[in-house]
């Protein structure tokens, strides 16, 4: 079993069965000012979730589409974003344009 907790460590935001996140699928999850630090997120599902504020730091999104997801003030310094799906802008009036990262 899977939980994921806030920052503070006080409020769990998501019970998941299973030993990992891989090729989990969160759309449309609530993950606001979750603590993700260095989790394994290859290939998971984040379309439309709401990732504000969240601790991306040192996580692998290799493979992660995160089209729509809320992404405002998330941390994500270190994450692997190999192959990730992400919006050029997360304006209300916006054009998607996914933008795949890839690195080397």
């Amino acid at each position: 079993m899977i939980e994921i907790y806030d920052k503070k460590g006080f409020d769990k935001l998501l019970i998941l069965e299973g030993s990992n996140l891989v090729d989990a699928d969160l759309r449309e999850a609530n993950l606001k000012e979750a603590n993700l630090v260095h989790y394994d997120l290859r290939g998971v599902d984040l379309r439309d979730a709401n990732l504000t504020g969240a601790d991306l730091r040192l996580a692998n999104l290799s493979g992660a589409d995160l089209r729509g997801a809320s992404l405002s003030g998330a941390d994500l310094t270190g994450a692997i974003l190999d192959n990730t799906l992400m919006d050029k802008s997360e304006s209300e009036d916006r054009e998607v344009i996914p933008i795949v990262i890839e690195t080397k």
